[in-house]
Formats: structure tokens, sequence, C-alpha cells
């Protein structure tokens, strides 16, 4: 047992005897399920209030939801950077020509209209709306007449050669689709056909598809992506050549159909190009050069997101992620007294969380500080939902180096792990992920996700919703994330605590 550990087990011993002693008279529900108290409960108060005030500004109606591109961008964006400079923080960004706000170059894309035609020889048959859909990030894309080739549940094996500069016809498959055709896009071909079951199919990708959504402009590719139901290709080729097909589809050695006919495919869509920020604060350490510690947070939430029906359509996100943003202020703020520090801090609110982690991704593409040099990343998402003393929820234990230290702090605290299955169920949907797939140390500990008992009712009545709003906060258990993050920084940026890996 390391020396930490031996100090726990002291610790849990004597609390032990204690609760033995409440058990004979005293009141007992203090001692289970608390963890060992580091600060006042004066103290407490104070991060609380502090928390609190900036909850209450950021998930406000004035701030519209903080939307990317909107007034509440603005707002929000110039409210960070003035909380970042009054707790001590200066420009993160490492370019004087932006300070602070490192920009993030957005696309706002919402399909209007499309059609899909195909033809066999002299027949053209125009499908119908209700069987038919095509979809682009550009204002027009247009197909006309280009050979397709049918290639079933099949992409990696599928010759560059056989698909390039002509549509390829794929049947759908639930959670594999996505990737089968980002596979089959590096190919080359000029449009992406995907055979759905049926009508409700078409009407349920219709559903996610003509949402207004964001990309980087960065990433943004050529990709024309049309669906068309089971139905059409009965219909088109008949039941004996699409049975053929399909059965082939099975085959081991499938790679590619050519097939008789030629596709036409026009997609619109309204489309804007606008900067957003990630807003980046840094505390300076005395030995830069031996790394630094990343502290981060998503500012954006969606905007409006109530039905017909709601009254109010703001979504506020109170929890989802104002209460993040208020948790690495108070937290900077806190760094900052207790330093100077060996390594740099970098405190991140990131833009665009929400429309499928993009403004971490352009931190990676242009990062502020080399991405080799941070020897540990935190990200802090919906903290205010968990009570005092719940069990810790830790995104991405065993894929890091920090595993270690983790525990030695959670063990000196007296902190407890929850649910592993639920807090991996989660590795994929937020900023540290992106982090890890590029090497950098990074992770989630945070009592939000430590218990299904906690997060789920949030889940099934808040998240996304109108009602995730200031007055379902609870910062009990945000308060202790906080504290256990102060000591775990406090360590890392120690560089004889923690040499650089």
């Amino acid at each position: 047992m390391s020396k930490a550990g031996a100090q726990t087990g002291a610790r849990l011993a004597g609390l032990a005897k204690a609760c033995v002693v409440a058990a004979l008279g005293l009141a007992i529900s203090a001692c289970v399920g608390s963890p060992v108290a580091s600060v006042s409960k004066a103290e407490r108060a104070q991060i609380a209030a502090s928390m609190t005030r900036d909850i209450n500004v950021l998930a406000s109606d004035t701030y519209g939801g903080r939307k990317p591109g909107t007034d509440g961008q603005v707002l929000t964006v110039n409210y960070i950077i003035d909380r970042f400079q009054n707790v001590g923080l200066e420009s993160g960004t490492n370019d004087p020509g932006n300070p602070w706000r490192a920009p993030v170059r957005l696309i706002s894309t919402q399909p209007s209209e499309s059609s899909v035609t195909l033809s066999f020889g002299a027949r053209d048959v125009e499908l119908p709306a209700e069987v038919a859909a095509a979809y682009t990030t550009r204002q027009l894309a247009l197909v006309e007449g280009a050979d397709v080739v049918f290639v079933g549940r099949e992409a990696t094996r599928v010759p560059t050669e056989r698909v390039a500069g002509k549509v390829v016809l794929m049947l759908d498959e639930d959670g594999v689709s996505d990737a089968r055709r980002e596979i089959l896009f590096a190919k080359g071909p000029v449009a992406i056909i995907t055979v759905m079951q049926d009508t409700k199919s078409i009407a349920d990708q219709r559903f996610v598809s003509e949402r207004e959504r964001f990309i980087l402009a960065s990433r943004e590719g050529q990709e024309l992506r049309a669906f068309i139901t089971n139905s059409v290709m009965l219909s088109v080729l008949g039941e004996d050549r699409w049975d053929e097909l399909l059965q082939a589809s099975d085959e081991d050695d499938l790679e590619a159909i050519d097939l008789t006919m030629a596709a036409t495919i026009e997609a619109k869509s309204k489309r804007r190009e606008f900067n957003s920020f990630n807003v980046i604060g840094r505390l300076a350490g005395t030995q830069p050069a031996e790394g630094a510690v990343l502290l981060l947070a998503h500012w954006d939430h969606l905007g409006t997101c109530g039905t017909e029906a709601d009254q109010d359509k703001i979504c506020n996100g109170a929890i989802d992620n104002a209460s993040g943003i208020a948790l690495i202020i108070e937290l900077a703020r806190r760094l900052k007294e207790a330093g100077p520090h060996d390594r740099d801090i970098y405190v991140m609110a990131t833009t665009a969380e929400e429309a499928g982690l993009l403004g971490i991704r352009a931190f990676t593409e242009q990062p502020s500080i080399p991405l080799d040099s941070i020897v540990a990343a935190f990200n802090f998402d919906s903290v205010a939902l968990a009570p005092q003393g719940s069990p810790v929820g830790f995104i991405g234990e065993g894929r890091t180096v920090l595993d270690e230290v983790v525990m030695d702090v959670l063990n000196d605290a007296g902190r407890k792990l929850g649910s592993r299955e639920t807090a991996e169920s989660f590795i994929q949907r937020q900023d540290a992920w992106v982090l890890l797939q590029e090497n950098v140390p990074a992770l989630v500990l945070s009592t939000t996700f430590g218990s299904e008992i906690t997060l789920g009712p949030y889940l099934e009545a808040d998240y996304h919703r109108v009602s995730d709003d200031i007055d379902k906060i609870e910062l009990g258990g945000a308060i202790d994330d906080l504290l256990l993050h102060e000591e775990l920084v406090k360590r890392l940026a120690d560089t004889e605590v923690y040499p650089t890996p």
C-alpha cells in the first residue's frame, strides 16, 4: 500500500469507529456515504455562491440558450473572458492577433429541397418524396446521369477504381451505415444512395437530417447522400434481380456489381459560414517547458428546442453546461490563489460541443499549445446534478497514464468510484474523447456519471429540454468534484510530485 493509501486506511478506520458510536445512540445518517470533508461548510457555501452566480447569468433567457452564431454566443464569450480575467487568468491562445478567442470557423447548413431520378436506357423514374431524399452541406449539389454500382454491405474491400466517379448503392444497416459511408466516400464516388427498409425509415431520416446542423469549415466535404426505399429497387429492377443482389450482398467475396442504371441526384441547402470561438485562459507556471494541465468545459447549448406546446422555448442549459463553465471558473480562481504552480494550467471553454464536439476538434487541428505537452486534461460536463457525497464516475479509466494519481487522490479524499458501466457509456459523447484520439491523457471525473440512479432521471426528463433550467441545479456533488480536481491539478502541476512522463 502507498503512503496515501495508508493514510486513507487510517482515516476510514476512524470514520468506521465513529459510525459504531453513532449506531449506539447518535444519528447514523451522516456516517453513511459522506466523503471526508476537505473544506469547511462556510467555504463550500462560498463556492456554491460563486458557481450559482455564473450559472444564473449563463443560463438566463438573456443568453438565449447559448447557441453558436447567435447574439447569445457574443454575450457568452464576452462573459467568460471577463470572468477569466477577474479570477486572474491571462490569455491562453498564444496568438497576439486573437487574445482569449481562438476562432472556430463553422458552417450552418439546413437542407431545403432535393430530387432523385433513376434511369434505365430511355426510361427515367423520378422518385416521390415519401420514398426518396437527398442531402448536401453545400448550397447546391448535382449529379447527372452517373453510373450506379452496387456494394451491398461492403465498404473496406471495395476497390477505389470500381466506385470513383460513380454513384454507390449500399444497403442500410443499423449502427454501421454512417461509418460505411465515410469509408466509401474516401474512395471518390460522386454520391452514395442508401437503401432503407420502408417509408417510415425515410421519414426518420428526414427528421434527423433536415434540421440545422453545424460542421467545421475545415472538414466540409463534397458528399452527396441520398436515401431510397427497398420498394423502389423492387419496382425499378424487378423482384428477381433485386433478390439476386441481396443474396450477393451476403457473400464474402462481394466487392462491387455494376448496374445497368444511372442516377440523377440534386440537393440544395441553406448555408452560412461564421466564426465561433473557444475561449482560452492560462495560469502561467514557473516551469512551462515541463508541460501543461488543461481544464475544459463546453459553453454552448441548443438555443431554442421547445415544442409548439411550450410557452418557453429557450433551452437554457443550466446543467448542460453552464454548470461546467461555472466550475472551471471557480476552480481557476482557487488554483490562482494557491499558485504559482510549476506547470502552466490552461482553462478552455469550448464551442459547438453539442454539434459533434466541433470546438475541441478545431483545437486539436490548431492547438494553442503542442498536444504532446499536455500531461493531463480534465473535462467538466453537466456537473450540477448529484448530491454531496455521491460516487465518482471515472470516464476514461484504464485509457491513460493518469489512473494511479487519480486513484491516490480519490483514496485520500475518501471518495468512492461509481458504476464503471454508466461512466464508460459516455466515453465518446464528450470533449475528452477527441483529445484521447490524439493521445492526450484526458478524462472525466464527475459525480454526475457515477450512478444511473442520479443520471437516468435527468436524461429522461430534462436533458436537451427547456426544463434544464436554473431551478434544477444541485451543487453538492459539483463542489465535491471541484475540490477533487483542485488537489489533482496541484499534484499534476508539481514537477516533483508528478515528473514529466
